[in-house]
């Protein structure tokens, strides 16, 4: 997915997405030790778990999707998160 995706980089997250032959969207998410402790990496997927659920419903279908966050996301807020997840997936045409 990594190597055949296209990736669109914002300071907070970083979007890999690829199409599938699915009628569906998959989305991953994935916070690195470059993150912070458990406790940041848990909090920083939590918090993008939270908005992508609500993006999701306006993503078009057929395509896997790869979030991965940055180290300033254990110190980002839900508003900031939001700014950024609507910016990339705007970036990338899928909604």
């Amino acid at each position: 997915m990594r190597r055949y995706g296209k990736s669109y980089a914002h300071p907070l997250i970083v979007l890999i997405a690829s199409p599938n032959q699915r009628e569906g969207t998959r989305v991953g998410i994935v916070a690195g030790k470059t993150v912070g402790k458990a406790v940041q990496r848990n909090r920083s997927k939590r918090m993008i778990r939270a908005v992508i659920q609500d993006l999701l419903p306006k993503v078009a279908p057929g395509w896997d999707i790869i979030l991965i966050a940055r180290k300033p996301m254990a110190d980002g807020t839900y508003q900031q998160t939001e700014t950024a997840l609507e910016e990339l997936l705007l970036r990338a045409k899928l909604i």
